[in-house]
């Protein structure tokens, strides 16, 4: 009897495919690496972040010891190279001819103001008034200055009036400098202070900084005011960043009276 063809061979089913083995070693060093990585990014943040702070507590050299780091950073309090304060003659609220050669054996606190200001110079009025409630039995050694930035209200009843209101006539050595035109904006100059006026009705936009004048007629020191706005725009400062301007102010200005 003839014989049928022979069936195929059976063939196993297939095999899924083999993976590659990863010797445990490998998965350690992956490992190892990882955490090196996270170990060096957590170093050069923490690092990052102290040399911020450092650069934020620095405390430049050749400033008052009773002032500490934090107030000269908020006063942005620099010290200057000794060099004379430009000398002036202008007239202050009270219509008195006066000159900063005047106030010799005096520690002087200078200031550029706009007697139409709505914006920084009342905040810095404030810290006038309070500098000078600060001082103590020093404040008959200190006086306080302004000069006039603003070529529109440029009248010594400009002065009298800015005065009145802000409540400087408080202090006793307040003395509010006007003058013609032409000699305000010579002393604008000497003290590097830039003024822009767009019209009788606005704000003038200065350069304000506070300078420290000690009692031999020498630049000592100078510091940035600084302000804040409300939504609407209205200027203001913290009560505590207030109040220690004020302290700050009194602290270099008995420094340099004493």
């Amino acid at each position: 009897m003839a014989s049928g063809p022979a069936a195929p061979p059976a063939q196993a089913p297939p095999q899924p495919p083999r993976r590659a083995r990863i010797p445990g070693r490998v998965y350690l060093g992956v490992v190892l690496v990882l955490v090196l990585a996270v170990g060096l990014l957590t170093y050069l943040a923490v690092r990052h972040r102290q040399q911020q702070d450092q650069l934020l507590n620095a405390r430049p050299p050749g400033l008052p010891a009773s002032i500490s780091t934090a107030l000269a950073n908020l006063m942005q309090l620099s010290p200057v190279p000794g060099k004379a304060a430009p000398g002036f003659t202008l007239t202050d609220q009270a219509g008195r001819t006066l000159s900063l050669a005047s106030f010799r054996g005096h520690a002087v606190v200078l200031e550029f103001m706009d007697p139409h200001c709505t914006d920084i110079c009342p905040i810095v009025s404030r810290e006038f008034i309070d500098a000078y409630r600060d001082l103590g039995a020093t404040a008959s050694r200190v006086v306080f200055l302004a000069v006039n930035v603003n070529p529109y209200h440029a009248k010594v009843a400009d002065m009298a009036a800015y005065s009145a209101e802000q409540g400087l006539n408080t202090i006793p050595s307040w003395h509010f400098l006007t003058g013609q035109l032409a000699v305000l904006r010579a002393v604008w100059g000497r003290y590097g202070v830039l003024v822009d006026a767009p019209g009788p009705d606005a704000d003038v936009i200065h350069t304000s900084a506070v300078y420290f004048i000690d009692p031999s007629g020498h630049e000592r020191f100078v510091a940035e005011p600084m302000d804040d706005h409300t939504a609407s725009g209205t200027a203001y400062l913290p009560a505590g960043q207030l109040t220690s301007w004020g302290h700050g102010i009194a602290l270099v200005a008995r420094q340099l009276a004493a």
